[in-house]
């Protein structure tokens, strides 16, 4: 038997407080480690489930070292961090995931250039510095095409989608603000993702495939069943994909499957992902505890076994009165709500997440309707 040297009450360092932060949090504490959060926000979620907590912008080089100095492993919520700061500690602490994987994936551009080099399928895509540049890509990829800024952005935001030359003003401010990439914009028929853990050995479990459906480019539903039918397709993608770039711990590749149903990577989230939020009740580990066995460096389950069909749904600002008011009658619902301080339209404040079984059609109708 091979003893691990990451002991019961060792500490763990998270950059970033939110909901994220919150659930690894949890899944540590449960099996004995204390948790450590770094977030600017005094009122974030991941705050009120900390031991200790250090007040820092995410890319304050002075806080991330005093996370450091009272932490035995470093991880992190979010690939938003500045990857050179990030360098800084992890010549002093233990940082499994390292920086090079943030500063490829929070770089439109590279993110895409890694996986194209994997061998992995991406959407046709350009690099647009200029009018010409932008010109250019529309003459060889046409309409419709989507213009993503390079850096930030999610839910939709910093994206633009060009079907004539109607929106090409807009366009060309675009670009004099900021580096773009402009993808082809597929006929679509769904969307998927999968959720994955690597630890520190290399060892690699797999999640079940995620059909997720978006509303206003934010994530409103996922689903899932013990098989699906691009599982052997999305695990060979992500084979290739790690070929090139280096993962430790949760992390998600969705993908776009379009009206011929090939499957084409969009994005790669190095981190636990919304679309796994279902993992919680619904498999016999969350992506939050297998990400917690990576990072620490435990081995990790053989496979991962979906108890039954489940569904997971998203709770926006505006959604908490309703469920409020449905809530009490629904006791078959696990809600989650994230604690935020501030409820906003449109803002990710908690989700609901159903184990269907046979009863499909009498759970989620009612939620959706809610919803609506």
């Amino acid at each position: 038997m091979t003893l691990n040297k990451f002991k019961i009450g060792q500490s763990i360092g998270i950059i970033g407080g939110g909901q994220l932060g919150k659930m690894m949090a949890q899944s540590a504490q449960r099996m004995g480690f204390k948790v450590n959060i770094l977030d600017p926000d005094p009122t974030c979620p991941a705050r009120y489930v900390a031991h200790k907590f250090i007040e820092s912008p995410y890319n304050d080089l002075e806080g991330l070292k005093a996370l450091s100095s009272i932490s035995d492993v470093i991880t992190y919520e979010f690939e938003n961090i500045n990857a050179e700061t990030l360098k800084e500690i992890c010549s002093e602490n233990n940082v499994p995931q390292g920086f090079e994987t943030v500063g490829i994936l929070q770089n439109r551009l590279s993110e895409k250039e890694a996986i194209a080099s994997s061998g992995a399928k991406v959407v046709p895509y350009h690099k647009i510095d200029s009018k010409v540049s932008l010109d250019n890509a529309i003459a060889d990829l046409d309409y419709p095409i989507v213009l993503k800024t390079v850096f930030g952005g999610y839910d939709g935001k910093g994206q633009l989608v060009l079907k004539s030359d109607a929106e090409l003003d807009e366009a060309y401010k675009m670009v004099e603000d900021a580096v773009l990439v402009a993808e082809k914009m597929i006929e679509l028929d769904r969307e998927i993702s999968i959720t994955a853990s690597r630890n520190i050995q290399g060892e690699i479990v797999y999640f079940p495939v995620q059909e997720n459906i978006h509303r206003n480019q934010i994530l409103f539903k996922t689903t899932v069943e013990k098989e699906h039918a691009y599982k052997d397709a999305a695990v060979a993608e992500v084979e290739r994909i790690i070929s090139k770039i280096h993962f430790v711990g949760t992390f998600t590749v969705e993908f776009f499957i379009d009206k011929t149903g090939k499957l084409y990577v969009n994005e790669i989230a190095p981190r636990p992902h919304n679309s796994g939020h279902y993992s919680i009740e619904a498999c016999d580990y969350s992506q939050f505890d297998t990400h917690i066995l990576s990072v620490i460096g435990y081995a990790l389950p053989k496979q991962i076994r979906l108890h039954e069909k489940a569904v997971m749904y998203n709770l926006l600002g505006q959604d908490l009165d309703a469920m409020e008011h449905y809530f009490n009658d629904h006791p078959e619902w696990h809600v989650h709500v994230y604690g935020k301080e501030v409820r906003k339209e449109n803002r990710k404040m908690g989700h609901i997440t159903l184990l269907l079984d046979d009863k499909e059609d009498t759970y989620y109708p009612i939620y959706e309707e809610m919803m609506s």
